[in-house]
């Protein structure tokens, strides 16, 4: 007996770390799966809007897919050529923008000419299109790679997406059946609050983008259309996104433009629309999704972006917002249970705590 169960508990332990190795190997396809999931559920509510129209589920999916690559490629189309131009010219311009900044501020030629700073970035700003051209192999590559991935992703979004009540249902069997009810309605309000929070994210960072792009145009400093969309990326990262986004912003207007009054201004924009985003646009457009402190929010992030980097602490929030559903859930079926009449008419004739019997 003590042999077989010994035999029991060593392959139990060897299936499951053959089980944790095989999806550490996997890892990256399982990020890829989660990402499509989160996408999926993100879609689902312009899926149902569709369905409520007496549209099929699956032409509604077709429609939803159509549309977002459609606007996927436009905006590409229109942003690419624009980001392509600027970066030549900024290429280009890099050793005049730096004398320019040097001649404007004293401290820093000292320190250029202690350190013969300026000699070495003209060197290296005169260098980069000879490193951009010999980088062309291995960027092909890498372009390679990351189609592949979008092509993964998108292929399984439309899966989840055409399959998302049947995956849900599917869901709702795992549990027992007495619990089925409280689960399926947890599911549900999971589904559609984690669609609100990331449909909602996407939006305000469009938003952001638009908004940064014009002020950068109106200051005329260079890169606009890809800083913008800089903008764009870090605002859907919780909590710090959006400072990020401004510093750097900032840091490209300093030597490229006027200190006054482009480059304060840009200053003063990033402010005041960080204010008007947190206190107007944001509650505006989160209304409908699950409310988290910002303690939590932060905490998130950093958890998220530790272990699965960008993807993940764009993901975490999403998480969080499930792990509230159901801690309160659960939280609430307790206070349920604690005050329901029939469990407390069992202790009515129990003694009181801390008195004898």
């Amino acid at each position: 007996m003590l042999f077989r169960q010994g035999m029991f508990w060593s392959f139990g332990a060897v299936a499951a770390v053959a089980t944790a190795a095989a999806l550490y190997a996997a890892r990256d396809v399982l990020i890829r799966v989660l990402v499509a999931l989160f996408l999926a559920i993100s879609l689902d509510p312009a899926v149902r809007m569709l369905t409520r129209w007496h549209m099929r589920r699956g032409f509604a999916v077709v429609v939803v897919v159509l549309v977002t690559l459609g606007a996927v490629a436009a905006f590409l189309q229109a942003v690419i050529p624009t980001m392509v131009q600027q970066y030549q010219a900024m290429v280009t311009d890099l050793p005049e923008h730096l004398t320019g900044l040097q001649d404007r501020w004293a401290s820093i030629r000292r320190i250029g000419d202690r350190f013969h700073a300026t000699r070495q970035i003209e060197s290296v700003a005169a260098s980069l299109p000879d490193r951009i051209s010999s980088g062309v192999f291995g960027a092909t590559g890498r372009v390679f790679s990351a189609a592949l991935s979008t092509l993964t992703v998108a292929v399984f979004t439309a899966y989840f997406l055409a399959d998302l009540p049947r995956l849900r249902r599917g869901a709702v069997l795992l549990v027992p059946r007495a619990r089925r009810a409280q689960f399926s309605r947890i599911v549900d309000v999971i589904v559609d609050k984690v669609g609100a929070y990331t449909s909602g994210n996407i939006l305000i960072s469009l938003v952001a983008g638009l908004a940064a792009f014009a002020a950068l145009t109106a200051a005329r400093v260079p890169l606009a259309a890809p800083l913008a969309f800089l903008v764009a990326v870090t605002d859907l990262i919780p909590t710090i996104g959006a400072t990020l986004g401004a510093v750097i912003c900032v840091l490209v207007a300093l030597p490229t433009t006027p200190l006054w009054p482009n480059t304060v201004l840009l200053a003063v924009f990033f402010v005041l629309y960080q204010q008007l985003e947190n206190y107007a646009i944001a509650p505006r457009i989160m209304r409908k999704t699950i409310e988290l402190r910002p303690g939590a929010v932060l905490l998130a992030g950093l958890i998220g972006g530790t272990a699965l980097g960008l993807i993940g602490a764009l993901m975490a929030i999403p998480i969080a917002a499930a792990v509230t559903v159901l801690l309160s859930e659960r939280l609430q079926a307790r206070d349920e249970a604690d005050t329901d009449p029939a469990t407390a008419g069992d202790d009515e004739g129990a003694p009181p705590l801390g008195r004898p019997s």
